[in-house]
């Protein structure tokens, strides 16, 4: 497993990569280091998300589909969901969570887990609720 240094806001975590989601990680690890805005989830519960919107993640050229999808991810699950019924995102869990969108319940590869520094998601979550959009920058650790 690879092990990936998230910072987002004044908070930094350590996620390790899943195996179920081999292409999804591959193509993932790619784009690294990776940097976007993170925002509080509008239908799911208690999580973040990065939207992505009509952007295409790639493994070997070709879109990566679903692997080990989710639509129920445990505190510190980070799930990419390739698009389909709604925009391309990530999003990550740090308290109760069922993905979901207007359309309705939605699935995502489980892709990393956070390992390190869980005991501050809540606070991320927080943060990002009521203070808005942070940056976050996933890179290798």
């Amino acid at each position: 497993m690879t092990r990936i240094k998230i910072t987002a806001g004044p908070h930094t975590f350590v996620a390790e990569t899943h195996p179920d989601a081999p292409q999804t990680v591959a193509a993932f690890l790619g784009l690294l280091p990776y940097r976007q805005k993170l925002i509080h989830v509008r239908w799911s519960g208690e999580g973040c998300w990065v939207p992505l919107g009509e952007f295409r993640l790639l493994h070997e050229g070709r879109p990566v589909g679903f692997e080990n999808h989710t639509s129920h991810p445990s505190v510190g699950d980070i799930l990419f969901y390739p698009g389909g019924y709604s925009e391309t995102e990530i999003i990550l869990a740090y308290g109760a969570c069922s993905f979901a969108s207007k359309m309705g319940p939605l699935a995502g590869n489980h892709f990393l887990t956070v390992t390190e520094g869980r005991e501050h998601l809540r606070a991320l979550g927080t943060q990002v609720l009521w203070e808005g959009a942070q940056d976050v920058l996933f890179e290798l650790a």
